[in-house]
């Protein structure tokens, strides 16, 4: 049964305010509003019972809204699948973006170590969890996976070229970073799983001796 809108529908025109403000919000910043509230409660399914236990209707319960509004911003649950991870994949490397810009005056295997802590950080106490898990079975997800894994590959080459040694070969570089960034990945997601049984700072502390290695290879270390 769909649930109604009365939580959120809309309160009538405000008198004076050329009918197109209903309780002091436009049309766009309600519609805005209810894309978030559909968005946030997938997020939450998703990080309580895995991306398979969303759906339209689940979401639209959660989010106190009714189904028409979910229509109104997405095709279908592939659409508002995909449009979570891009919410939480631009968080997640907006925030280490962040964590490079701010540490700019450290060497570069030190901003590369500070950026390794916290991704393993914010997929231990965030919805960045939602990256490291199975995806299989969603095309959509699998290959919004694929094009974190290339997003990510590119920012770390960009962050490492005003320190790569000279002469350094690029597409060796990026077949080392692709191969170190997936296996980091990889990593993750068994850890998540309880594959691999260690706390955080192991897990940090065994990426950041590859990426030492791999840096040793590229890098114009002092």
């Amino acid at each position: 049964m769909d649930v109604p809108a009365t939580a959120t529908t809309d309160l009538p025109a405000t008198p004076g305010r050329g009918g197109g403000t209903w309780g002091g919000r436009t049309q766009e910043q309600r519609r805005a509003e209810r894309r978030e509230r559909l968005i946030t409660a997938a997020l939450d399914i998703w990080l309580e019972h895995g991306w398979a236990a969303v759906t339209m209707r689940g979401v639209c319960a959660r989010a106190g809204l009714n189904d028409r509004y979910f229509y109104e911003h997405f095709a279908d649950r592939d659409d508002l699948l995909g449009a979570v991870w891009d919410e939480v994949g631009f968080q997640v490397l907006g925030e280490l973006s962040a964590v490079v810009a701010d540490n700019l005056a450290h060497p570069a295997l030190g901003i590369l170590h500070l950026a390794i802590a916290r991704a393993v950080e914010l997929q231990s106490e965030g919805p960045a969890r939602i990256l490291f898990g199975d995806h299989s079975g969603s095309r959509v997800l699998e290959q919004r996976r694929t094009a974190l894994l290339t997003e990510s590959t590119d920012m770390l080459i960009a962050t490492a070229r005003p320190y790569l040694r000279p002469g350094v070969d690029e597409s060796d570089l990026r077949m080392g970073v692709l191969m170190s960034i997936g296996g980091f990945i990889e990593l993750l997601t068994a850890w998540r799983a309880g594959i691999i049984e260690a706390d955080a700072a192991r897990i940090v502390d065994h990426v950041s001796h590859a990426a030492d290695l791999l840096g040793a290879e590229y890098l114009a270390l002092p």
